[in-house]
């Protein structure tokens, strides 16, 4: 991409507009709990509550054999994690069991729990919270999100079906202390969901990664309406869910496209982390990768905005849906 056509793209993005901050700007450091020293904390938009800014994400660790999934569960305790991702639909909610065996027994009261549902109904989405608070022995979740909303009409069939009810109700009843949703697909999706429900809800998962602001941006999008809003902003797919390396989730679709050719692991944690989000959510396939995540967080110095441009420029040649795929 030639610098002026850069330029342009960039007018008006989260980062061209400064909405990039410092990421100690509303963070504390230095703080413990009963387990040990926290990695840095941040105020989780609106809702009060403070979060760490690395958390783990629950899909890998529903794959993981028993053993290493109290491996990395204990791993991440010890490095000052304290949050924790899930969903009813990750491996058969399998990841919900592992929290349910070696996380929450012993550690809820430290932690910020989360868990999703893709539930097209207000009566399924109930049956999912509470098969995933059984299966977390927990009575309560930190959040819970409606999972994957990547469309206008498809919020639309969801109200009309009761989901947004469910949540509010579920709220009221303690099961849920705040409620937001993920998006995947679509900046104007998520944008419109806010539009449709005014401060209701108070969090949004999304994509943050070095390609995303030259295509379909949810960064220059999404996230200047989160900070207008007070939204908690949670990152994910900070590696593409892995097609950082080639062809899809984790690479499984044997495409040639790599942008790690381009840049490092370092380069891209870190520019996530420079963007103005609460919390990283990232998927560790086992302790020794999520290890890999925790030092270069704690490693991470803010990237200025000429060190962002120059890698969102280094690799706007990916742009589109062979590396962002969940944004086909």
């Amino acid at each position: 991409m030639q610098r002026r056509t850069f330029v342009k793209l960039m007018a008006g993005s989260a980062i061209g507009t400064g909405i990039s901050l410092p990421l100690f700007s509303s963070t504390l450091q230095g703080q413990r709990d009963k387990w040990g020293a926290l990695m840095p904390l941040k105020d989780f938009g609106r809702t009060g509550r403070k979060v760490t800014i690395l958390g783990v994400g629950g899909f890998h660790v529903g794959r993981m054999s028993d053993y290493e999934a109290q491996k990395t569960i204990e791993l991440a305790i010890g490095e000052g994690i304290r949050f924790f991702d899930a969903a009813e639909s990750y491996v058969g909610g399998e990841n919900e069991v592992k929290y349910g065996k070696f996380l929450t027994p012993k550690y809820r009261e430290e932690i910020f729990l989360l868990t999703k549902t893709k539930a097209r109904d207000g009566s399924g989405a109930t049956e999912h919270l509470n098969a995933s608070l059984k299966r977390m022995q927990t009575d309560y979740v930190d959040l819970w999100l409606m999972h994957q909303v990547d469309s206008k009409e498809d919020f639309d069939v969801l109200r009309s079906r009761g989901m947004l009810d469910a949540f509010i109700k579920a709220k009221e009843s303690g099961k849920v202390k705040h409620i937001g949703f993920s998006g995947h697909r679509s900046p104007e999706a998520s944008l419109y969901v806010f539009e449709q429900t005014g401060l209701t809800m108070e969090a949004n998962m999304l994509p943050v990664n070095v390609v995303d602001p030259s295509y379909s941006s949810f960064i220059k999008n999404v996230i200047p309406v989160l900070h207008e809003k007070k939204m908690g902003i949670i990152a994910m797919k900070t590696l593409a869910g892995g097609a950082f390396w080639g062809g899809g989730f984790e690479g499984g679709r044997g495409m040639q496209s790599k942008v790690i050719d381009q840049i490092t692991v370092k380069d891209a944690i870190h520019f996530a982390l420079s963007m103005p989000v609460d919390v990283l959510v990232t998927g560790a396939k086992d302790a020794e990768m999520l290890q890999e995540k925790i030092d270069l967080t704690k490693n991470f110095v803010q990237l200025n905005q000429k060190q962002q441009e120059s890698l969102i420029v280094r690799v706007s040649g990916f742009a589109g849906t062979e590396i962002e795929y969940y944004k086909a």
